[in-house]
């Protein structure tokens, strides 16, 4: 259970600061553990199972980790218990950092397309270096979007589900997910299971977010869109939000995209092969933060009810 106003305080802290540059970051431990096993695993046979092995590993020992030093805290005092939790709900989420990162792109992008273009890749996994001015709109955008979901509104589900140790849990699957979940040669076996565990944990959380993104739009024909459109994705999970903003913006997602040499074909999110703008972004951003908002009232109602109950 969480406590209402340590989910206050570290979101507050999110929204103000953004990540924090130069404090040791849990996310940044989580890359470096997953590059050392990938680099002595990911040989040989058996990389499927060895694969599997890292992430329920990895995942299974942050949660029990995490647990474990907060119910130590607890012992000692709850309001130590309460730092804890304000500490990694502020580690945890990426609203802010991700808006700020997507405002850069667009503001790169004005005075040159290469700054544009090495702009964009500090937030996307694919390559950027022939991408056109009207690609890194919509690379960031599309990434606006779908992170909405894996930095903001599934951190949030599963801090609602199962604490700030689910919380973690959470962001090593995505962690791993984003390093090794690829359907590239070298990842396409050993990642298969970091892969599939992130469908797993994002199914809820993307469509939740996806029903936030158009609640304020729910007037227009946004809902039979995202229906049509949220499966036309290489993830299960990934087109929900993407188009839920593609619908609000009357844009098209999607295409092919470059990921370590590799061309992946993409299905198209809409129609509209439009001109993306810096209007388009603001508009994007105020998306995200309605969304991000609503989520956060909804878990601390939620989290309130739950603590009145329990006394």
């Amino acid at each position: 259970m969480i406590n209402p106003i340590a989910l206050l305080i570290g979101w507050l802290l999110d929204l103000i600061f953004g990540d924090p540059v130069r404090l040791p970051h849990p996310i940044v431990w989580f890359g470096r553990m997953i590059a050392f096993g990938e680099k002595h695993l990911n040989r040989g046979t058996h990389r499927q199972l060895k694969g599997a092995l890292l992430a329920v590993s990895l995942i299974v020992g942050v949660f029990a980790l995490a647990w474990g030093i907060h119910s130590y805290l607890s012992l000692l005092s709850s309001q130590f218990s309460v730092i804890f939790d304000v500490l990694i709900i502020f580690y945890c989420l990426a609203g802010t950092t991700l808006i700020r990162e997507v405002r850069q792109v667009f503001l790169a992008l004005d005075r040159s397309l290469d700054e544009g273009r090495v702009q964009v890749a500090r937030i996307v996994g694919r390559d950027t270096s022939e991408l056109s001015a009207q690609e890194v709109r919509t690379a960031a955008l599309e990434t606006l979007a779908e992170n909405l979901s894996d930095g903001v509104i599934a951190p949030l589900f599963w801090l609602l589900l199962l604490g700030t140790p689910g919380m973690l849990a959470y962001k090593m699957v995505n962690t791993l997910d984003s390093m090794i979940g690829y359907h590239t040669e070298r990842y396409l076996q050993f990642g298969c299971w970091a892969a599939r565990i992130d469908d797993v944990a994002n199914y809820i959380p993307a469509r939740l977010t996806a029903l936030l993104m158009i609640l304020p739009y729910i007037k227009l024909p946004i809902t039979h869109f995202v229906h049509k459109y949220g499966r036309h994705h290489a993830s299960p999970n990934s087109g929900y939000p993407e188009a839920a903003l593609a619908g609000i913006l009357n844009c098209r997602f999607g295409g092919p995209h470059k990921y370590f040499g590799e061309v992946f074909d993409k299905p198209y999110i809409g129609d509209n092969d439009r001109e993306l703008t810096t209007a388009d972004m603001k508009t994007a951003v105020r998306v995200n933060r309605t969304a991000e908002i609503m989520m956060v009232v909804i878990v601390l109602t939620v989290s309130t009810l739950i603590l009145l109950l329990s006394q």
